[in-house]
């Protein structure tokens, strides 16, 4: 069986044995929304994509995907049995990363223009120091400025 076409650079959170998985969580969440952990494992058996759909796999990647910042918890949901659920959505780093997923990061890139290409550089720079050469060159000393 042929794997998924890379389309550039894979995202940590695509790579590996867990990728599959990753994928059509992220996928049923963005296309049914907020979801509780038993919604989305549902989903994933509606889709028959990947093998290790039963629910304690579905459960320990939603917890790691909520570790990891991808996942937040935004409500507790009641269930049929009276007892409360936690409700997850994507946040938006996870719709970033599906969308560079699915449209590859350089197709992204060459959809943004210069001022939206500089302000989005500024703003990673800006959260987080990186420590290499591209830092401390001159022209980044002026975007930041």
């Amino acid at each position: 069986m042929a794997g998924k076409k890379s389309k550039g650079t894979a995202l940590s959170v695509f790579k590996g044995k867990e990728a599959k998985l990753n994928r059509a969580i992220f996928q049923a969440l963005a296309l049914h929304g907020p979801l509780k952990k038993y919604g989305i494992h549902k989903n994933l058996i509606k889709q028959r994509k990947p093998k290790k759909k039963h629910y304690g796999n579905v459960s320990k990647r939603v917890n790691a995907l909520e570790q990891s910042g991808f996942l937040e918890r935004i409500d507790l949901g009641r269930m049929e049995a009276g007892s409360e659920a936690i409700v997850y959505e994507l946040k938006p780093r996870a719709y970033l990363a599906f969308l560079f997923d699915s449209l590859g990061l350089e197709n992204v890139l060459g959809r943004l223009d210069d001022e939206f290409a500089a302000e989005v550089l500024a703003a990673v720079l800006a959260s987080k120091p990186l420590n290499s050469d591209l830092t401390k060159s001159e022209s980044l000393r002026k975007l930041k400025s």
